[in-house]
């Protein structure tokens, strides 16, 4: 017995020896020698101990390695793939005979790692004298079992981490990395908390959580993540899941002060689409799996619009497939329009109104999803025009959005419409078919095209289809046709009865444009538009007492109208539902010039012709219409329009009557 206590002691003894005497003993030189060649071995690359090596084994493990660099892959940008100041390592021994570990101090000195990717594609990772792994990593989801862990100082001071991919140029790094990790223990809480800079932007990174031990066991843990930064910040409180697929659920908040901020700090500018893609804030629940993503109960608010809905995306395919419904306050699409271009100053020294703009519309965002939407709007907003509630369905396949348009309210109106933009060319393509009634013409025009001549309540059905990569390019491509009809309004800026009663005087009234206008039962036509020049053959008023035919163009990229009118002062009382031929005496009016200043002159030319053409039958309208409006009507219309078959005071000199004198009307147009 005693020689076997003995033989314990010495063994003790050796032992002793071999961990506190034998490390003093054997020169440092040799523990670097092997360390490097042992990297070597596994890696390929040399590992390179530069500074002061300490090394000890009980009673605990503790290692402090200075100035330690690691070689990068032959023909890499940096020489080292790795590199840091200092390195201390302090692990108790005694807990591992437990199945303990215990890492009182595990700290990275100013590391700095270069991440490369060369032209073929291979990253500086990939080891070539590495032996190929075993495929001994549980599959996802799958419950790991982990030993006692716990975590004493572990950190991270003053990193930095480059990366750089030669085949396309990206590159980023990161700076003043900060990161500190807490665990006691694996049935507890864990925190791990720190900061980074990135694109001249800090960025702080805190996340708590609870019970490791359940997680990789595959049971729901607490989470809570909190990144912050000058450009986003986000806010997530919930559950992990460690399961097949990993899931994750609950409740986030997402502040982004300005998208095109954000794009540009991410490295990805956006660059055009008018001053859109502002303030972004998104909050509701989630629930996510590796490819697939579900967003309910959400509030969104972007560039001053509101938003409530459902979101699932899933990613597991192609590209992104989205699904869901909004109700959407407002959508203003004017911030994501280019601003309008701008024409020279007239010589009155007034702004011309804005022409076309060049700008390029920018759709390849269409072909980044997959997308099922449907969504209620409150009002939209497109240039001046104002769209009022209206329901809708977005369908977006591989480049083609087709919107339909249930429920559509516009200017007092109602109607259906559908809208389909195809991005999948080189060259976007749009179509429209809109069926409106009830709509009120003066406001509707005045904001769609800056016409404000035209008042009435009426019924418009429209189908256009263009093609082009800018607004003006839209215009000078557009194609359609369409019908329109108005009922109980005015075309202001004209009197017809006047014209017809006094030609000289009714053209040469300065203020005629802000006063006049010729009342109307209905107004109707139909037009085509080839290559962004619209035709209308068949215009039609009627008037108790006019009748008005028309027929001209419309040059919508030049903003140009070129049309004639007959108004015709006629032997009737009857409005709508009256015979366009009734017989009556023709004033031609010839309509042209900008749609934002139009000239109207009376077509003299045409008035002789006709006149002389069959000058029987102008008297005989003429004397039809005056005895009509004289004698003819009943109650006070006649007496209230009696004047109408009377010159003006003073007409004796301009032509007064309904057959103007050619000569005196000329005298009056452009004097002696």
């Amino acid at each position: 017995m005693k020689k076997i206590l003995i033989g314990l002691a010495a063994v003790v003894v050796l032992v002793v020896v071999a961990l506190f005497v034998v490390p003093a003993l054997i020169p440092v030189e040799t523990y670097k020698a092997q360390i490097e060649n042992a990297a070597r071995e596994a890696t390929g690359r040399a590992l390179t101990l530069k500074g002061d090596l300490k090394l000890s084994l009980l009673p605990r493990v503790e290692l402090e390695a200075a100035d330690v660099a690691f070689a990068n892959a032959p023909g890499a940008r940096a020489p080292t793939m790795a590199s840091l100041e200092r390195l201390v390592l302090r692990l108790r021994v005694f807990p591992l005979l437990s199945g303990q570990i215990k890492v009182d101090s595990f700290v990275l000195i100013k590391p700095v790692i270069n991440l490369e990717v060369d032209k073929a594609g291979r990253p500086n990772w990939q080891f070539a004298a590495a032996a190929p792994a075993e495929a001994t990593t549980p599959a996802t989801g799958e419950a790991l079992s982990l030993p006692d862990l716990s975590l004493g100082d572990v950190r991270i001071e003053d990193g930095r981490v480059t990366y750089r991919d030669a085949r396309g140029g990206q590159a980023f790094e990161a700076s003043a990395i900060n990161m500190s990790v807490s665990l006691p223990n694996m049935d507890g809480s864990a925190r791990a908390e720190g900061s980074l800079v990135w694109n001249g932007e800090k960025l702080t990174l805190t996340v708590d959580t609870e019970n490791l031990r359940g997680l990789a066991a595959g049971e729901a843990t607490p989470l809570r993540l909190a990144l912050d930064a000058t450009p986003v910040k986000i806010e997530l409180e919930g559950q992990v899941t460690n399961a097949a697929p990993p899931r994750l659920t609950g409740k986030l908040d997402l502040d982004v002060p300005s998208i095109r901020a954000l794009a540009a700090w991410a490295g990805s500018p956006i660059e055009g689409g008018g001053g859109g893609l502002g303030p972004l804030k998104i909050a509701g629940k989630i629930d996510a799996t590796d490819t697939r993503f579900a967003f309910s109960e959400a509030v969104i608010a972007l560039d001053g619009m509101n938003a409530k809905g459902d979101l699932t995306a899933d990613i597991g395919g192609a590209k992104p497939d989205l699904k869901g419904r909004l109700d959407v306050d407002r959508v203003d699409l004017n911030v994501y329009m280019p601003p309008p271009a701008k024409t020279p100053a007239a010589s009155t020294g007034e702004s011309a109104p804005a022409g076309w703009s060049d700008e390029p519309i920018a759709l390849d965002g269409l072909k980044a999803a997959n997308v099922d939407f449907t969504l209620t709007v409150g009002e939209i907003l497109a240039q001046k025009i104002k769209v009022g509630r209206g329901a809708v369905r977005a369908v977006l396949k591989d480049g083609l959005l087709d919107v339909n348009l249930s429920e559509l309210n516009l200017y007092g109106g109602s109607g259906t419409g559908r809208v389909t933009v195809d991005a999948r060319g080189p060259v976007p393509a749009v179509t429209k078919t809109f069926a409106i009634q009830g709509i009120q013409a003066r406001p509707f025009l005045t904001d769609a095209a800056g016409f404000e001549r035209l008042e009435g309540v009426g019924r418009m059905d429209i189908s256009i289809a263009t093609k082009g990569r800018s607004q003006k390019a839209m215009v000078e491509a557009l194609g359609g046709k369409g019908a329109v009809k108005f009922e109980n309004g005015a075309i202001v800026g004209i009197n017809l009865a006047a014209m017809a009663r006094n030609v000289g005087s009714a053209f040469l009234n300065p203020g005629a444009d802000k006063t006049q206008k010729t009342d109307f039962a209905e107004l109707s036509g139909t037009f085509t538009i080839d290559k962004g020049l619209l035709t209308n053959k068949d215009l039609l008023l009627l008037n108790p007492l006019i009748r008005l035919t028309g027929a001209g163009t419309v040059d919508l990229p030049a903003r140009m109208v070129k049309y004639r009118i007959e108004p015709k002062v006629v032997a009737s009382t009857e409005g709508q539902g009256g015979a366009a031929g009734a017989a009556g005496i023709a004033v031609p009016v010839i309509v042209e010039g900008p749609w934002d200043n139009l000239s109207y002159k009376p077509d003299l030319a045409g008035l002789a012709t006709g006149a002389l053409a069959n000058p029987t039958k102008a008297i005989e309208g003429a004397k039809g219409a005056v005895e009509s409006i004289t004698k003819g009507a009943t109650g006070g219309l006649g007496n209230a329009l009696k004047g109408l078959a009377k010159p003006d005071s003073g007409a004796a000199d301009s032509g007064g009557g309904l057959i103007p004198d050619p000569k005196k009307a000329l005298k009056s147009l452009f004097g002696n």
